[in-house]
């Protein structure tokens, strides 16, 4: 319902209150919506509350504050129901004027300012630049993108990120990668390492390198270690290879980095915005270590007595903020740590005055929640003002098999090729339709397939069919959709009109809920209700009957019904078509 009619409602409880129990200071009113319609728009369970204070059956307490509750136009009923629930039923009139009120409002509708004035920062996917993104960071991109659009509806201001890895061995091993297929592409005969990056992407950047640097950046191959020799470790050899590859290109090393870099990230940047997920920041872990922030950081600690130094390398206290062991910054070779870098970029957040940080991680990280957090108390910053929402990898099946992952393979599947099998609409819908910490099997026949089994199909086909009753009513009704927002409403007085104006004054309270929740999934099964009671209401009512009035007020609700789709499909990423 909407905040004006929580409001009232609360007023008229604490009225009663005030002649059930004058001796007592009145308790918070907690309004939920029942699950099912027929118990009510609103319920409240302050009679449980007061029961033990009261010494009475909660019940009892219920039918006494029904009882006392003033009169108003508001309410048709009030019910008790089980222990000692009080079910509120509203009146027609105000489920009528829902339909007005929608009209009016369009686009904003279900928007409101929970969070004005308050800053928030979510940082999403940041995905390695080593390789395509693949079906799991499709779910945290899907699922950072609608919590960022739900915040921003409730009034945040929003800074959507992405922390850019782009120091460190993995782009180490990337770049001598990409230099080695340049070096092929050239016919030279190179033993490739095993645990190098070996998908096709990686001969495409190699090729596009020689293209542009022609046989600039050759080098003696037999100069290059042997890959595959016996009796050393795969890491082993890689970190020679690399070592190699530095000394023999020089400054030309940065080169090739700076390519397969920038090649990688054209691919990221480009994949996720035909996805239709946007950043405001790209923020690069390089630049932490070019202005001295990790230095700063880890100074700071040192300064709070927080690092010590052993074996030459330096260690951060962790065990004192919870972790299971101590962690290190410092390698003794003086390379700071991923960590490190980790400590400085979170510092930099708080610095920049977000009221909240959100990091959206992949759920196998959360072993590292309490380092960090850790930190940010060691630096002496609120951790509190940290949250860390976990997304579950999602498994795509097809044709009944697992698809394989692996990266430096190649061997998995891209959030490219996902898309071009099934669409963004239903990639977006699907990787929301369960909470972000929960396992998610993506069931691609059922995501394809045109059916009211499908629930981005069936939410789509609600909204395109209004939109072809609006287009027939223009056509041969000569209907004028400006002068729907005053349509005498009050003749929706049927019981499938009333249960989908109902449910269409739920999406405040929806939105409301996602965002407390952090939860995406509960628009999306919103609107799956809210497509199920249009179907109700279309296939008992006729709505291009002869009597004006009545014709009028049934296309308004139907154009309602297309808005609160139109915006919770929007919140979520997915399109509103007007035409299946």
């Amino acid at each position: 319902m909407t905040p004006e009619l929580r409001l009232e409602l609360t007023r008229l409880l604490h009225a009663a209150l005030a002649s059930v129990a004058p001796e007592l200071a009145a308790p918070e009113i907690i309004l939920d919506r029942p699950k099912q319609a027929a118990h009510g728009d609103l319920a409240c369970n302050v009679a449980l509350q007061l029961a033990k204070a009261l010494k009475q059956n909660p019940r009892v307490i219920a039918e006494r504050i029904v009882r006392e509750l003033p009169p108003s136009p508001l309410i048709e009923r009030a019910e008790v129901a089980g222990a000692g629930f009080i079910n509120v039923f509203f009146s027609a009139a105000v489920k009528q004027g829902i339909v007005t009120r929608i009209l009016g409002e369009g686009k904003d509708y279900g928007r409101s300012d929970i969070g004005r004035g308050k800053k928030v920062q979510i940082e999403f996917v940041s995905a390695n630049p080593t390789g395509p993104l693949h079906v799991g960071h499709g779910r945290g991109a899907a699922y950072g993108s609608a919590l960022s659009n739900l915040l921003e509806a409730a009034g945040y201001a929003v800074t959507r990120e992405f922390y850019v890895n782009d120091a460190g061995r993995q782009m180490d091993i990337l770049a001598v990668s990409v230099w080695l297929r340049y070096l092929e592409a050239q016919g030279m005969a190179v033993k490739f390492p095993a645990d190098g990056y070996r998908g096709d992407y990686v001969r495409d950047i190699g090729s596009e390198l020689f293209v542009q640097q022609g046989n600039r950046l050759n080098r003696p191959v037999a100069e290059l270690p042997d890959a595959s020799r016996p009796g050393d470790t795969a890491d082993a050899m890689l970190d020679a290879l690399i070592a190699t590859a530095k000394k023999a290109l020089g400054d030309d090393w940065w080169t090739v980095h700076r390519f397969a870099l920038d090649a990688m990230l054209a691919d990221q940047r480009n994949d996720l915005s035909e996805f239709r997920v946007h950043y405001d920041v790209w923020y690069s872990e390089q630049s932490l270590h070019a202005n001295g922030a990790v230095d700063r950081a880890v100074k700071r600690l040192q300064d709070a007595g927080h690092i010590y130094e052993q074996d030459g390398a330096l260690w951060f206290r962790s065990t004192h903020f919870g972790d299971e062991k101590d962690r290190v910054v410092r390698r003794d070779n003086g390379i700071y740590t991923y960590f490190a870098s980790d400590i400085a970029y979170h510092a930099e957040k708080f610095a920049r005055g977000f009221d909240r940080v959100i990091d959206v991680w992949g759920a196998d990280h959360h072993g590292y929640i309490p380092r960090v957090r850790g930190a940010l108390t060691a630096l002496g910053e609120d951790p509190d003002k940290l949250e860390i929402a976990l997304v579950q990898f999602a498994v795509l099946y097809r044709g009944g098999e697992k698809a394989a992952m692996g990266k430096r393979s190649g061997d998995f599947v891209t959030l490219r090729d996902l898309r071009a099998e099934v669409g963004n609409d239903a990639a977006r819908f699907f990787y929301v339709l369960r909470k972000s910490d929960q396992h998610l099997d993506f069931d691609l026949d059922l995501a394809k397939s045109e059916s009211n089994d499908n629930p981005v199909y069936y939410i789509q086909y609600a909204h395109a069919r209004i939109c072809s009753v609006i287009r027939e009513a223009v056509a041969n009704h000569a209907l004028d959709t400006s002068l729907l927002p005053q349509a005498a409403v009050d003749v929706l007085t049927g019981e499938k009109e009333l249960l989908l104006a109902q449910r269409l004054a739920e999406f405040p309270d929806v939105i409301a809920q996602a965002v407390a929740e952090r939860a995406p999934h509960t628009v999306a099964f919103y609107l799956r209700d809210v497509a199920s009671d249009f179907h109700a209401f279309y296939n008992a009512s006729r709505m291009l009957v002869d009597d004006l009035t009545v014709r009028e007020a049934r296309l308004a609700l139907a154009a309602a019904t297309r808005q609160v789709i139109a915006n919770g499909l929007a919140l979520l990423g997915v399109s509103a078509p007007e035409s299946m």
